[in-house]
């Protein structure tokens, strides 16, 4: 079992001094070695797809829904229109989906995928079972982990 997100019957880990400066008490690194790791680890499979990570993340959320705003692509991935715009030019190029100004509103464009992009969501399938397999938690861990950071973002977001 992962030492990290032991049951609370279990020893829990000691928590670091307040105002410590010691990189192993520092909760930023420790988000940051683990991003750093799991995108790492996502990169062979997503090679495979011939997606980069963010691309990838693009992908998700127009495998759940078909078409959607760029505003609303963004809002859901948390990234600006700057930096969404040249993760969809490419993936337009590439030929997995396409981007169309709505007709009930020139100022809003709407984004759909490709049959192409529709048929990579099989090939993808594989990835999040790797990822879970590597990461090597039990579904309590994972259901834990993804809670604490959501917390995290929410907390930091609004302070």
């Amino acid at each position: 079992m992962s030492p990290a997100l032991e049951p609370a019957s279990e020893a829990a880990p000691e928590a670091a001094p307040e105002g410590s400066l010691l990189l192993d008490d520092q909760l930023c690194f420790a988000l940051y070695a683990a991003s750093r790791a799991v995108t790492a680890r996502y990169r062979p499979l997503l090679d495979e797809l011939g997606l980069t990570y963010p691309q990838y993340l693009v992908m998700l959320v127009l495998w759940e829904q078909d078409s959607i705003s760029v505003r609303d692509l963004g809002a859901a991935l948390q990234l600006e229109s700057s930096t969404l715009s040249p993760l969809l030019k490419r993936l337009e190029a590439g030929g997995l989906l396409h981007r169309e100004r709505r007709p009930d509103d020139e100022r809003s464009v709407a984004i759909r995928l490709t049959e192409a992009g529709a048929g990579l969501r099989d090939r993808a399938a594989t990835v999040p079972l790797a990822i879970g397999d590597a990461m090597g938690l039990t579904p309590e861990q994972d259901a834990l982990a993804k809670q604490l950071l959501r917390l995290i973002t929410t907390n930091v977001i609004e302070n």
